[in-house]
């Protein structure tokens, strides 16, 4: 169910033209092959939009902690609901990674997912129509989440909901769902999974195979 409706996030953020973290891990790179932005500027973009993607999402991880996954009573007593009890269970999935061979493993699900992320994106930049771009993006990203590979600003918002619902009812807390973890042992080496996944795998071999014709377009 997760992988259906996933694809919203993508589609949004194509169709309306904002900044996404793990699409410019493609996109600035193969301006810059043609010579139209610096290197210095791509990572400039880079970190606007990656800090813009953070703040973005722990705000919105904050609404839905204290809206949908939570109940107060009369007395302002906290319940978490299945949404929240659900929100801790992926954060704690998402932190549980720990030592060298599972920090390699979520760094090539790092890797995987945004391989499929900016094919999507490509599709939804080719598609001339909305439903072409809908129906571009909502198979590749349906494929990364039932495939269970990490995208870097999505978990920017898993992992912050689990640590608000934990605060509410302390007794569901989970020793790696904390600040910290979400950082050691998710964020950090899934975002060096998607840059690789963005740039090299996508951004550099469509470069080269399309760089005759992308000349010709200068």
């Amino acid at each position: 169910m997760l992988g259906a409706v996933f694809p919203v996030g993508l589609i949004i953020t194509v169709m309306t033209g904002a900044e996404l973290f793990t699409g410019d891990a493609m996109l600035a790179p193969m301006a810059a092959f043609i010579h139209k932005v610096s290197w210095a500027g791509v990572l400039n973009l880079w970190l606007w939009v990656y800090i813009g993607n953070l703040i973005g999402s722990i705000i919105f991880a904050y609404i839905m902690a204290y809206g949908p996954c939570v109940s107060f009573d009369a007395a302002g007593v906290a319940t978490l609901t299945p949404f929240g009890l659900r929100a801790i269970g992926i954060a704690t999935a998402k932190t549980s990674y720990a030592g060298g061979m599972a920090l390699w493993s979520v760094f090539l699900k790092g890797i995987a997912c945004n391989w499929l992320v900016n094919l999507a994106i490509l599709l939804g930049i080719c598609a001339d129509d909305a439903i072409g771009k809908i129906v571009g993006i909502w198979f590749p990203i349906f494929a990364f989440v039932a495939s269970g590979f990490e995208h870097s600003v999505a978990n920017m918002y898993f992992i912050p909901t689990g640590i608000f619902c934990t605060g509410l009812d302390p007794t569901k807390a989970v020793d790696s769902v904390n600040w910290v973890t979400m950082w050691t042992s998710n964020i950090i080496p899934v975002t060096l999974g998607n840059i690789v996944g963005g740039l090299l795998f996508v951004g550099v071999i469509y470069w080269i195979a399309f760089r005759k014709e992308i000349a010709a377009l200068k």
